[in-house]
Parts: structure tokens; sequence; C-alpha cells
């Protein structure tokens, strides 16, 4: 069997895992222990996000024609790959925040939804919160002033029912208008 045809499945792995993917990210993981890339592997994988190491060649093939091409600047020594279809900001956050305990993994460069960002890039992206985040932050904005309006409606249901609405319970009247001219007052010219 030729050296080509070992490779050709190699690639097509790569092929697949990049297609449709919201996010790849480029790390150096040279210096990681055994325990760290374990512990790594598994808050990755947790998160649905797949983490390989491939030679550069065969990830250089792969992201040829792609819109992961500009990571093939930084193919140069042990690299690994973050990949993500379903939370784009997904890698980013985990790897730099483990990055931040464990040194010596070095994040490289990334496309996140189609823009290609350097190490700098990808550390800020990481500080994006998860989807997920993001939309209970956005529910809890909203539900809070429905929910401050339903507690006042239903105190103010309850004052009625009780008797002890403001002003004393009675019906409010509009402030008495000036009082007219009546034919005993005299009238000023």
């Amino acid at each position: 069997m030729a050296k080509v045809e070992l490779k050709q499945p190699i690639i097509q792995e790569i092929s697949e895992n990049i297609k449709d993917a919201k996010s790849v990210v480029l790390v150096n993981y040279l210096g990681l222990t055994v325990e760290e890339d374990t512990n790594l592997r598994k808050q990755l994988r947790e998160a649905n996000v797949i983490y390989k190491v491939y030679k550069n060649t065969m990830m250089n093939f792969a992201f040829k024609g792609t819109e992961f091409e500009s990571l093939c600047d930084q193919l140069e020594g042990p690299n690994a790959i973050a990949i993500s279809k379903e939370d784009a900001t997904a890698p980013a956050r985990i790897l730099a925040k483990f990055a931040k305990k464990a040194e010596a993994l070095e994040l490289k460069s990334g496309v996140v939804e189609g823009i290609c960002y350097d190490s700098e890039g990808i550390r800020r992206i990481s500080k994006i919160p998860s989807r997920e985040e993001l939309l209970s932050k956005l529910l809890g904005s909203l539900q809070s002033p429905i929910t401050n309006f339903a507690r006042v409606v239903k105190q103010i249901a309850e004052a009625q029912e009780s008797g002890n609405v403001p002003g004393g319970g009675a019906e409010e009247t509009a402030p008495a208008a000036e009082a007219e001219p009546t034919a005993e007052a005299p009238v000023e010219a």
C-alpha cells in the first residue's frame, strides 16, 4: 500500500470533522502532563468539542480550500485542534481557561464563524459567554420587568379586595374646578 493511500483516511477524517464546524482552534500542547491532557480532553468532550492531534501535513491537506486554510501558516511544531460544530466559542473558552492553569498549553490561532484570529483574538473570544449563558441572561432580563409588573398588579388587587386601597378606599374624584361665578357673587369686569 502506498503512503498516500494510508494518509487519505486521516485527511478525510479531519475534513469530516471540520465540515460544518463553527470554530477550529489550533494549540501547541507540548509540555502538558498526561494528567493535564486527560483533564483537558474530558472538559472538551463534555462540551461536545472534538480534540485531536494530527500531523501538520495531514491538517494542511485537509484545511486547503476551506475557510480554515488560514490556519496552515501556524502548522509548525506539535499541534492539536479543537473543533466545535455547536458552540462557536466553546473551544476558545475551555482552552484559554485551561491554559491559565497549564502554562504549557499555547493558544496559536483559530477560525471562529469564518473569521481567523491570532492567539490574542482567541483569548478575547474566550471571554464571550456560551450561547446558553447569553440566552439565560436575556431571558432573565426580559422576565424581571414582567415579574415586577405582575407583583404590583397582584398587590393592587389584594389591596382592593381587603379595602386597603390608597386614598382611604373611597373613589377618587377629580379636583374641584374653580367655582364659576354665580348670580349672587359679583362679577369683576
